[in-house]
Formats: C-alpha cells, sequence, structure tokens
C-alpha cells in the first residue's frame, strides 16, 4: 500500500518519486491533521513521550496517515520498523517476523496495514507475541474494530481513531505541494477550492491529482468545470458564495428533518450535480433514516439501504433516481429522535455501570454445575403467561430498572407508546400480586 507521509526509503531517487512520495514528513511534527492525537496534549505525544509504545489500532479513512503515524511512531520512540499488508502476508510470513523479532537488538513494532482482513484464526496468532512484548502491534483499519477484529486483539490493544483531514489540512499538503515544485497550481481560488472539497478528505489522493495538474504545460488558469476535464473526473462548482461541502450536507439533513422534500431534493442536487460522491450522499441517508425517523417509520431505514443497493445495481446516472427517492421519502415521514436518544443513554449507563451480570434467572443453564448454582431458576417463559407476557425482571439488581426510550405520538412511535404503556400495566399489576 502507498505510504503517504513515511520517510523514503534509502537510496529512493526522488527526482522521480511520485509526489506524495516526496512530500512524506520526517517527523511527527510534520503530520498533518490528526491533533487530536498529535497534538501536545494528544495521546501519542503522551506514548512517545513515555518511551513505551502499547499494542494499537489505528482506525480512519484512507489517506489520513496511519501508516505514516505508525513509522514515525517507532522512529520517535527508538523501535525497530517492520510493515506488512495483510492483503501480501501470510501465516508463515508472520511466524518469520516474530522469530525475527524475538532476537533483535531493539524492540520492534510491527505494523499491519488492512489488519482487518485476516481472519479469525490469524488473528489469533498475533496474541501470543503481543503478550509477552516480542512485538509491538500497530494495526491500520478503514472498518470498524468492534465488528472486524477479535475481541482478544482488541482487550489487548488501545483504539485510537483518526479523522478524515479537514480543510486546512489539506490545503496545507497542496501548499506543501507547491512549494516542493517550485510553482503554484493553475487553478483559479474556485477550482482550488473545488480540488480541496473533492478530496473528501483523502490526503494521498489530493496529492495524486495536484501531480496530474502540475504536469499541464501552458500555465493558463483553470476554473472548475476546466479542471474536471483535465482531471477526468467531476468535481464539486461551488458558486460565489464559496459554500462548501459541509454546509451542503447540513443543509440537506436539516432539510430532511425539518420535512421539506423540496428543498432537500434541491440541496441533494446541489451535491450531486457539483460532483459529490453519491455514496456519501447514501451514508448520509441511512444516517437521517436512524437518527431522525427512527421508529416513527421503520421503513424508512429500509427505503435509505434499498436506494444503496440500487445504486450499486445500476450506477450512474441511473441509479441517482433511486437516491432521490429516498430523500422525498426521508423528507416527507413521520420524525422522532426517540431511538436516537435513547441509544445515547443506553450507552451512558452502559459505561459507568461497569460489568453488572445479569439475574440468574435469565442466565442459561446448559449444565449440570450451572443447574446447581440457579441458574436460570424461576424463568417465566413469556408464552406461557396470560397475554404471553410475564412481567420478569430482567435489569442487573445493582442497576435496577432504567428507561431509556421514550417514543412519539407520531407516525408508528404512537402504537409502540400505546404497547409499552399496556406493558407496564401489566407489569406493575404482575408485581403487586406477587
Amino acid at each position: 500500500m502507498a505510504d503517504l507521509f513515511a520517510s523514503a526509503p534509502a537510496g529512493d531517487d526522488n527526482g522521480r518519486a511520485p509526489l506524495p512520495e516526496r512530500l512524506r514528513p520526517a517527523s511527527l511534527d510534520e503530520v498533518v491533521g490528526q491533533r487530536h492525537l498529535l497534538g501536545p496534549d494528544g495521546a501519542l505525544r503522551r506514548m512517545v513521550g513515555a518511551g513505551r509504545l502499547p499494542n494499537l489500532i489505528l482506525w480512519g479513512p484512507p489517506g489520513t496517515g496511519k501508516t505514516t503515524i505508525a513509522r514515525l511512531l517507532a522512529e520517535s520512540a527508538g523501535y525497530r520498523f517492520v510493515g506488512v499488508s495483510a492483503v501480501m502476508t501470510s501465516t508463515a510470513d508472520l511466524k518469520a517476523i516474530f522469530a525475527a523479532a524475538r532476537v533483535a537488538s531493539q524492540r520492534t513494532l510491527l505494523f499491519v496495514d488492512e489488519i482487518h482482513r485476516f481472519n479469525r484464526s490469524q488473528q489469533d496468532g498475533f496474541l501470543g507475541p503481543m503478550e509477552d512484548g516480542t512485538v509491538t502491534l500497530v494495526g491500520a483499519t478503514t472498518e470498524n474494530p468492534s465488528f472486524e477484529l477479535n475481541a482478544a486483539i482488541l482487550s489487548r490493544a488501545q483504539v485510537l481513531v483518526l479523522e478524515r483531514l479537514d480543510e486546512a489540512a489539506l490545503s496545507a499538503l497542496l501548499e506543501r505541494a507547491e512549494a516542493a515544485e517550485g510553482r503554484t497550481l493553475p487553478l483559479t481560488d474556485e477550482a482550488r477550492a473545488a480540488l480541496v472539497a473533492g478530496a473528501d478528505g483523502d490526503g494521498r489522493f489530493l496529492l495524486g491529482q495536484a501531480e496530474t495538474l502540475f504536469s499541464l504545460e501552458g500555465g493558463q488558469l483553470l476554473d472548475s468545470r476546466a479542471m474536471a476535464a483535465v482531471l477526468q473526473r467531476r468535481v464539486p462548482v461551488y458558486d460565489k458564495d464559496r459554500d462548501g461541502h459541509y454546509d451542503l450536507i447540513s443543509a440537506l439533513h436539516k432539510s430532511v428533518r425539518g420535512s421539506d422534500p423540496d428543498a432537500a431534493l434541491y440541496w441533494l442536487a446541489r451535491m450531486l450535480v457539483a460532483g459529490e460522491q453519491p455514496l456519501y450522499l447514501l451514508r448520509r441517508l441511512v444516517r437521517m433514516a436512524s437518527e431522525d425517523i427512527g421508529l416513527a417509520d421503520p421503513q424508512a431505514l429500509a427505503v435509505a439501504l434499498a436506494a444503496k443497493d440500487a445504486y450499486d445495481f445500476l450506477g450512474s446516472p441511473e441509479g441517482e433516481l433511486a437516491i432521490a427517492e429516498a430523500c422525498l421519502y426521508l423528507a416527507t415521514a413521520p420524525k422522532s429522535n426517540a431511538a436516537y436518544v435513547a441509544q445515547k443513554a443506553a450507552f451512558k449507563a452502559a459505561r459507568e455501570s461497569g460489568s453488572l451480570p445479569p439475574p440468574r434467572t435469565i442466565v442459561n443453564a446448559p449444565t449440570k454445575l450451572m443447574q446447581e448454582l440457579g441458574h436460570g431458576a424461576g424463568y417465566a417463559y413469556d408464552h406461557d403467561a396470560p397475554d404471553a407476557f410475564s412481567g420478569q425482571d430482567y435489569w442487573p439488581e445493582k442497576l435496577g430498572r432504567q428507561s431509556f426510550y421514550h417514543p412519539t405520538d407520531r407516525g408508528r412511535e404512537k402504537l409502540i407508546a400505546e404497547r409499552m404503556a399496556y406493558w407496564e400495566n401489566l407489569r406493575s399489576a404482575r408485581r403487586g400480586q406477587v
């Protein structure tokens, strides 16, 4: 995998190296973005200052410097750096790396790019070397580690989230590129803003586009449309107000939330016409379906996901009609953020309550020993109870019953609220009978 910021290998001819290769920083101070990790009080700064690195999982989108940060961490903390890609590395390769690390004179930082590509058994192979200190593992992934990595690895590693590069970081990269080339990009201010916005937070992609523009002859300034023709890629066309990527997606989201289908469709069209990635817009629509509609209309989430499948199947421009249909559905659906509020409250309670065990009555007892210990004793099978509702207590004793979800009186949630009230009345009545 191309490494955007790591130091160039010895003997490399930087005169012929691609622009991203020539702009790799030599220290952590030169890495753009990720201030929450690399700033004076950032987690990575503290680790380097301590002189000993823990096992890490770097989670973030492409082109945000994961490989570079790992390489520079090793250099700053005095580790021997070994980098591999999960796509190209076998179990035998890993065994050889571990064997070499055991006899090396320096501590070894093993960087594994796309670590989520390893299967579960391969991931288990890291546990011993991590545990005994043979290697310090730094894995990089663009996928959610909670779903893609073994719990055993996650329990031994700290997950650090890298953010997509913002406009300031991307602009700083362009300035470095211009300094390295000794000239400015042949772009109008409008086109330059479009180039930065079109990178969608990916520094590697931005520098690749800049290198193409530097190769042009003639010196004529390009506007957004001329630049799009050169790059053979649609880029956002920003109007005189210079409203950017984040302003437009905010306008779309708030129009959907505010139940204005025409405004929502307009902002959607503005972004698609300007060259925004359709899959980015689909991801945002899926989020809106959960955050702003929820159980007031559970079909909203299904419609948003169906639009994604339709776009995958048809591509542009035919698939964009499905995106517009989903946008209109969401804007005209009844609104509720009750599920969103409930999720945040439940997560807060889970973090604060620790590892409280469930009541023994609802714990399975597959073995004789567990039965003797009382697991499952007294469990009331709801289908055998009147109204198929037992009123059993399912909460940890030390936590007590909590209330997170409060449905609104809009859409389907009105029926859900009535059903929950009915169950609560039954629960109270049966509690009084005990």
